[in-house]
């Protein structure tokens, strides 16, 4: 590809909306092959080439730039659906939409400009931030390191866990600056030095490219460095509530996906077990009440997310009307510990309802060709971000003496 960055303004179509009936089509098609490409380890590039063709990405940009205008509760209704379609391909825009958020939807310059005309266009932005060698996870400093080169700059390093960057036309790169500072690069994957290797080896989540992203001696322009400040990206309180919610929601959409193959198997049961309370398995109320179950897991798991979209959207509406900092970061709070709050309920729902679909189908639903213990699989991979033992503590520190959550990382 080229470097998208300069991509052209969107045509006068724009991006699909939220309640589009042709969205529900695209999902459609996606999770139609999704079983089949995680078993036979087929990379989603054509899935991700509709995604751009209906420029998905572009959904929470404003309608006169390119965009559908989204709220965030339409936004995570929308990951919800994909991910009980393909969670890979899902999990794949997480830093796709984080990006948009922080660096793109509200632009503050012209560079930024530059890169919603590429989102709006359809470009999907990838990330390249945790070094396996750092003590703390996903956290700085970097050893990815800014070195002047003439009027720019050049990047030498290795990043790991760079979900969504082998499918990507844009990469987040995480560095420090030469004073030692944190800073974002956005750069076009396809610059000179820059290379994708596809070795993430996960139990789950094994087509979303979470690999290695190696840069060597790689050129960077002024323009493209945003160096972390105050309200400034990374360095917005309380911004990573996105991509911490998108996580769970991946789950619970996950647990949507759980709940159809669940009713589908015990449909297609034709025997049951000589002990069993009724002869035909869909009359059978233990296996009733076990579908019952993973029903209500799913919509209290839904719920949760949407409520926590709720207080994002209202987070969201202060800021851009320039509400006072102290009434923004008061609802930004709320929204970080909605978000904790359901990763703690959702993670544990989705693992659990995922070994119930092998109660309502038997060792027959164990055969590996039909690939469902991928959701149990892609569930405990998404739940072992962060993990919620952490959350919950201090959850349970802000219930006991008002302690609020960090305004930073994982919150």
């Amino acid at each position: 590809m080229n470097e998208i960055v300069a991509s052209p303004a969107p045509d006068s179509a724009g991006p699909l909306s939220p309640s589009s009936p042709a969205l529900d089509a695209l999902f459609g098609v996606i999770g139609e092959g999704a079983a089949n490409r995680e078993f036979e380890r087929i990379l989603p590039h054509e899935p991700l080439a509709l995604i751009r063709k209906a420029k998905l990405g572009a959904l929470r940009l404003p309608v006169a730039a390119g965009g559908a205008g989204a709220s965030f509760r339409d936004l995570y209704g929308v990951v919800l659906r994909l991910a009980a379609a393909d969670a890979n391909v899902a999990h794949i825009l997480r830093n796709h939409f984080t990006f948009v958020e922080r660096y793109a939807r509200l632009p503050s310059d012209a560079t930024q400009e530059k890169w919603r005309r590429a989102v709006a266009a359809g470009a999907i932005v990838g990330l390249a931030n945790t070094e396996t060698d750092a003590k703390v996870v996903g956290g700085s400093p970097f050893s990815t390191v800014l070195v002047p080169d003439g009027d720019g700059f050049r990047i030498s390093g290795r990043k790991y866990y760079s979900t969504g960057t082998l499918f990507s036309d844009l990469v987040l790169v995480r560095v420090a600056t030469p004073e030692g500072k944190s800073a974002s690069l956005i750069l076009p994957v396809q610059r000179a030095g820059i290379d994708l290797v596809d070795d993430w080896d996960g139990i789950g989540q094994r087509l979303t490219g979470s690999g290695t992203t190696v840069f060597n001696n790689v050129r960077v322009e002024p323009e493209e460095v945003v160096p972390d400040g105050q309200n400034v990206g990374y360095g917005t309180a309380y911004s990573s509530t996105l991509p911490q919610l998108y996580l769970t929601t991946v789950n619970a959409g996950i647990l949507r996906a759980v709940l159809a193959d669940a009713t589908a198997v015990l449909k297609r049961r034709t025997h049951t077990f000589f002990f069993a309370p009724a002869e035909v398995p869909t009359e059978d109320p233990i296996l009733q009440q076990t579908i019952g179950e993973i029903a209500s897991n799913a919509f209290a798991a839904e719920t949760l997310v949407l409520a926590t979209a709720d207080a994002l959207d209202v987070a969201d509406r202060l800021r851009v009307s320039g509400a006072s900092p102290a009434a923004v970061n008061e609802a930004a709070h709320d929204a970080a510990v909605r978000a904790a709050r359901s990763k703690v309920v959702i993670d544990d729902l989705v693992l659990r309802s995922a070994s119930q679909l092998f109660d309502v189908g038997g060792a027959s639903a164990a055969h590996r060709n039909l690939n469902l213990d991928r959701h149990w699989r892609n569930a405990r991979t998404l739940a072992s971000h962060n993990p919620r033992a952490y959350k919950a503590r201090l959850l349970g520190r802000l219930e006991i003496d008002g302690t609020p959550l960090p305004p930073s990382s994982f919150f």
